[in-house]
């Protein structure tokens, strides 16, 4: 019985690919992206700590939460396009 699970986990892992540049210009967008729509999508921000480096112009404080937030979400979505990328054979 375990060896049959052994065996059916390892014939559904999907084939991924070494990093290369391009994952990881991947990743950095991705998690641009998720910053920028975190940057207007949170509603109660500065519960936290703030950043060690200036903040936009604004009223909104943008925390180390938010910041922990919101790229926690971009490599979940980096992720998500480098193995849909890779396995439709693209990268």
């Amino acid at each position: 019985m375990l060896s049959n699970l052994i065996l059916f986990a390892q014939t559904t892992a999907p084939n991924t690919i070494g990093w290369n540049w391009s994952m990881g210009i991947i990743m950095i967008f991705a998690n641009l992206f998720a910053i920028a729509v975190g940057y207007f999508a949170i509603q109660n921000t500065g519960a936290g700590p703030e950043l060690p480096f200036p903040q936009l112009a604004s009223q909104k404080k943008f925390g180390v939460p938010e910041l922990l937030a919101t790229t926690s979400f971009g490599h979940i979505l980096g992720a998500g396009i480098i193995l849909g990328l890779s396995n439709a054979g693209i990268l």
